[in-house]
């Protein structure tokens, strides 16, 4: 994951910070000089961690904290904060025209960004908040382009105009806003050609298409993985073009994430969104202070709360629940659950949202989600290889069931024992915590109201 090795080192800093009762103004600055390292080494810009170590070391190097309870836990406090303002403090999401006029948005990027399933993910993000919206296919040149927006709009259902590859971009652009407005839409996004690097035909390009057009927003994809470049493509795209925002794809990838920590201070763009996997629904809101608590160990439970709620089906949610409750659950609901754990976008990803057990919280020794993951697709694949009557009264389950579920799976029969021992375990100890399902007893919502797991 993205971060992971700045996260561990920041994480070292703070716990030798934090093991300190007093603080000396040297302890300071030599905490500095290894978060100073640390960013560095995650490839962020140069001039940009110069005023972010000596904006912190200003605040932290004053009377309050030096002389406060808890020094340690201030400076911390202090690098929260200066790191959010550095991805740009305030949310920022891309502006609309009111009412049922015709907003349109332009993707740019470089070829291999990830742009064309950015620009259908969006698409859905749209239209998943009530946006009318029509995709125009103006990447006349790289082959298959058009019909890859094509699959991705259509699962993502929303419509895709195009006209082929033999016109100009600017014209099929014209031709999108017509039908648009014909249509009804009033959010028409258009996918613009990459290229291998920026060159003046592409940027003229771009030109033409927001001269011919009326372009409101025009939002450029970056790779997080080319760390430095994406600054720099970012500021050659503003200068010739114009951006408006910034999209980040590959955040989830093996790469040091100095992009996001560099983009908004370099460029002055806001962040819009951060690609976090290949789906298209793995694309998340850019939110600078969440960001910063991920980087720095303390979890992102907002995110995981809002994946729950657009994922999770609220029918399917209560079903469980009432399950819970009368200690009725099954296989079938513990298939449902996974199910819902995936969509969220799977162990590793829920894990990065949990304080100090995801991004900054270090590795953990008893938990490789990676394996994990296998798990759950074998603990899948036993469920399946189950009848629905032994799905739903896991009674039935003599030995001689287990040996022909194990031979479906493919697994030995170890592993079907060992579900159903697990199984078991957790019936009885959701039998013994009544409060954490639904109402407490102080009338609030429990811990896992609404939640898969």
């Amino acid at each position: 994951m993205a971060f992971d090795s700045l996260s561990e080192k920041l994480q070292s800093v703070f716990k030798n910070l934090r093991s300190k009762g007093r603080l000396t103004e040297d302890d300071v600055k030599m905490a500095l000089r290894e978060v100073k390292m640390a960013l560095l080494e995650a490839d962020v810009n140069f001039r940009v961690v110069k005023q972010f170590t000596k904006s912190v070391q200003e605040r932290a190097i004053g009377q309050d904290v030096m002389n406060g309870l808890n020094p340690g836990q201030m400076v911390i406090k202090i690098v929260n904060e200066e790191m959010t303002k550095l991805m740009g403090s305030e949310t920022t999401e891309i502006s609309f025209l009111p009412g049922k006029e015709l907003t349109i948005i332009m993707m740019v990027g470089l070829q291999g960004a990830g742009k064309t399933t950015t620009t259908a993910k969006i698409a859905g993000k749209l239209k998943s908040k009530g946006k009318k919206v029509l995709l125009a296919a103006c990447d006349v040149y790289r082959p298959a382009a058009i019909e890859q927006l094509q699959i991705n709009g259509e699962k993502q259902g929303v419509e895709v105009f195009t006209m082929g590859d033999k016109n100009k971009p600017a014209d099929i652009a014209k031709a999108a806003v017509q039908h648009a407005t014909k249509e009804g839409c009033n959010v028409l996004i258009i996918d613009t050609a990459g290229r291998l690097h920026v060159d003046e035909d592409m940027m003229n390009e771009l030109v033409e298409i927001k001269n011919s057009v009326d372009v409101h927003q025009t939002v450029l994809v970056v790779d997080a993985m080319t760390g430095q470049d994406a600054v720099n493509v970012a500021g050659t795209f503003d200068e010739k073009v114009g951006v408006d925002g910034v999209v980040l794809t590959k955040l989830d990838g093996d790469t040091r994430g100095g992009a996001a920590l560099s983009i908004r201070a370099v460029t002055g763009k806001p962040i819009l969104f951060v690609g976090m996997g290949e789906k298209l629904s793995d694309l998340e809101q850019f939110y600078p202070d969440r960001m910063t608590s991920r980087i720095l160990g303390m979890g992102d439970v907002l995110t995981m709360i809002e994946k729950a709620q657009e994922t999770i089906d609220e029918e399917k949610a209560k079903e469980l629940e009432r399950k819970m409750k009368k200690n009725e659950f099954d296989f079938e609901m513990y298939l449902e659950s996974m199910s819902q754990m995936k969509k969220m976008g799977g162990l590793a990803s829920i894990l990065g949202m949990l304080p100090g057990l995801g991004l900054g919280g270090g590795k953990l020794p008893d938990i490789d989600s990676d394996e994990a993951e296998k798990n759950m697709s074998r603990i899948e694949a036993i469920i399946f290889s189950m009848t629905p009557e032994e799905r739903t009264n896991p009674k039935l389950l003599n030995p001689s069931r287990k040996h022909r579920i194990a031979r479906g799976a493919g697994v030995d029969i170890s592993e079907v024992n060992k579900l159903v021992k697990q199984f078991e375990q957790m019936k009885k100890m959701m039998k013994q915590m009544p409060g954490m399902m639904g109402k407490g007893k102080r009338g609030k919502k429990g811990l896992f109201k609404g939640l898969p797991f």
